[in-house]
């Protein structure tokens, strides 16, 4: 691995685990050819990531699939436009205290 190019690391992240979970997250980081921390780090944002994805995959059949793909080329109504608006003026919720 390149570390001179690796971003340092800045936040702590303590967990507290079994000794039999500690043991097997060992042997499997050690199988890999990682530390632990390296073991974790990976698995919890992939693991992240794909809740992430979970949350904003849509599963359709064709039927349904088609109907969205006409309503969203289909001009938007005035009610949709008010609500589009709507987001349009709202600050990001990051933004708000």
């Amino acid at each position: 691995m390149d570390t001179e190019n690796t971003p340092t690391a800045e936040a702590h992240i303590h967990l507290r685990a079994r000794a039999e979970d500690k043991e097997l997250i060992d042997r499997v980081a050690g199988m890999m050819g990682v530390n632990r921390s390296q073991f974790m780090l990976s698995a919890g944002i992939r693991e992240a990531k794909n809740y992430l994805l979970d949350q904003t995959t849509l599963y359709a059949d064709a039927k349904t699939f088609n109907a969205v793909l006409d309503w969203m080329d289909a001009p938007a109504t005035d009610a949709e436009r008010t609500g589009m608006q709507r987001l349009l003026d709202t600050s990001p919720s990051s933004e708000r205290g």
